[in-house]
């Protein structure tokens, strides 16, 4: 058996392959540890959790979630400190008890049950409500009291109720909000025709007589709102916590309600279904810390195809020119390494230029020359999604550029010696022959624009993201696709949640949940441009790329 030797294992590379193999294998780990991090602690704020009750020694009582279990030391100078275990409950009742979360020493704890008749109140405004039904009442009329009676008379109220707030929003969110877009059109124009230099007697009065028709028809919308309004007043629930204290509240205030001890396995299956759909479905409240987050999945979608259709064309012909056309001296060198620094400003330079050039400078002068009539409410000139489709555009556009440059190195000479020789001129050749086979890198290049664009925030702050949208920046009103809109964004929703909002420890799981649709969108969005790209090389199997 030979002799070990040093220098012949570091010449024969082995110890960099396993070095380099040891490196992956580690990054693997990390992204694979965080991936289910978020999984756990995402996906379990969808499972109904059971409610356990705890008598004290001191002959309290508490009832909540278990959400943590952890070791106190009790004296951090010993050698052998002994410990002392403490359990985090999520109490709920905020409107009474002002926390969301008590921690209870298990010393402390004389019994744990989990009594099968307690309720979970969900509530449109503070929070889930722990306990039991005392009454539900009409008016001054009483139409249940105990918890078993209550709750056969609770569930088809609350479908009745909440069949009442379903036409409550279609009433503010369509026929409202169209009479509002139809009087702001119509007082744009009495505006524009103030700026006209003509007197238009006859239109002024055509107006005029429009907007009083959509007054009288706003009229009536309002007072079928408010005999809706006061239909879900009509109901009223008195519910006790564990220490009896009583609270009362409309049912309209409630959306849901169940016994979270009494579910077999599969209602909290079905329920764990249904939970989910509406965080994808449902737009948020509470500050955001509740309901779905369905506008800011909207809107990041939707950012990102808008700047798709914007950074790809520009990337592509910047590339094809410097490829193909420029001459290779000094300034070509120059030029890329200028797009390669582009590559690592930091975003929020980005978002500055985009503020400073964008916003105030093009829109502000759109909104002079086109949208005059509304200043000084500013139209193009303040944050939108346009605005900030275009700001990540010009982040991106480096990555596009470079990634399409080698698309097209790697597209065979005799592939565009062949087309020349065919009679086709360089255009065509590009057009019929070079770019097609250059599509996988045009691809890759939009793929990793994606993903960096996808969860940016910091530019986004400047350009036109906010807290919580009045509106899509799509709806059926012309144009249909409303550019100057601000919008959500799934980025800014988990800084919002995790670090802005009133109640962070409460807004905890909602920063997963958001964290995980993040990263299934940047996963379905890549997806669907690998899978391109996939198609693409295989039709044209020339390109190394």
């Amino acid at each position: 058996m030979g002799k070990f030797s040093l220098k012949k294992f570091l010449d024969s590379g082995s110890l960099f392959i396993w070095l380099c193999g040891g490196a992956l294998g580690l990054s693997l780990l990390m992204i694979g540890g965080l991936l289910v991090l978020i999984m756990i602690n995402g996906m379990g704020y969808f499972w109904p959790k059971d409610l356990m009750q705890l008598h004290l020694q001191d002959g309290s009582t508490v009832l909540g979630e278990w959400v943590a279990t952890e070791t106190i030391p009790d004296s951090e100078s010993s050698a052998k400190p002994q410990g002392r275990e403490r359990i985090q409950l999520k109490v709920g009742n905020r409107d009474l008890y002002g926390l969301d979360f008590r921690w209870v020493d298990r010393a402390d704890i004389v019994k744990e049950q989990y009594p099968s008749d307690v309720v979970v109140f969900e509530r449109r405004e503070w929070g889930r409500f722990f306990g039991w039904i005392k009454q539900i009442q009409e008016g001054e009329r009483s139409l249940a009291s105990g918890n078993a009676e209550g709750m056969t008379v609770l569930f088809p109220l609350l479908e009745r109720t909440n069949g009442i707030q379903e036409r409550i929003d279609a009433i503010e969110k369509e026929e409202i909000a169209e009479l509002n877009y139809r009087l702001e059109q119509a007082r744009l124009r009495l505006r524009s025709l103030e700026l006209s230099s003509q007197s238009r007697i006859s239109e002024r009065g055509e107006i005029e007589a429009q907007v009083q028709e959509l007054e009288s028809r706003y009229a009536v919308q309002n007072a079928a709102l408010i005999a809706l309004y006061d239909e879900m007043k009509r109901f009223r629930i008195t519910v006790v916590d564990v220490a009896g204290e009583a609270q009362t509240f409309q049912v309209g205030t409630l959306i849901n309600a169940w016994l979270p001890n009494s579910l077999g396995v599969g209602e909290k299956l079905l329920m764990y279904v249904q939970n989910f759909w509406e965080v994808l479905s449902e737009e948020p409240r509470e500050a955001n810390t509740e309901g779905g987050i369905f506008p800011a999945i909207f809107g990041t979608v939707m950012m990102v195809v808008i700047m798709s259709i914007a950074v790809v064309p520009f990337g592509v012909l910047a590339a094809l020119y410097l490829k193909e056309y420029a001459t290779q001296g000094v300034m070509t060198r120059m030029i890329r390494i200028a797009v390669n620094n582009l590559a690592g400003v930091p975003s929020i330079v980005f978002g500055v230029f985009g503020l400073g050039f964008f916003i105030y400078a093009v829109g502000g002068t759109l909104d002079q020359l086109f949208f005059a009539e509304a200043l000084p409410n500013p139209t193009f000139g303040t944050g939108g999604i346009f605005w900030a489709s275009l700001t990540l555009a010009l982040m991106t556009v480096p990555v596009v550029i470079v990634a399409t440059e080698e698309g097209l190195s790697a597209v065979p000479r005799e592939y565009r010696e062949g087309s020349l020789a065919l009679g086709a001129t360089k255009l065509e050749s590009l057009w019929r022959v070079v770019l097609p086979c250059a599509m996988p890198g045009i691809l890759t290049g939009l793929i990793l624009a994606v993903s960096r664009a996808t969860g940016e925030v910091a530019p986004l702050m400047l350009t036109g993201v906010v807290k919580l949208a009045p509106s899509l920046p799509v709806d059926g009103f012309f144009p249909f696709l409303h550019l100057d809109r601000k919008f959500m964004h799934l980025g800014f929703h988990i800084f919002d949640v995790g670090f802005q909002s009133p109640n962070v420890e409460a807004a905890k799981p909602m920063v997963y949940v958001t964290t995980f649709i993040l990263v299934l969108v940047v996963l379905m969005l890549n997806m669907a441009a690998i899978a391109l790209r996939t198609r693409m090389r295989k039709r044209y199997a020339g390109s190394s790329v």
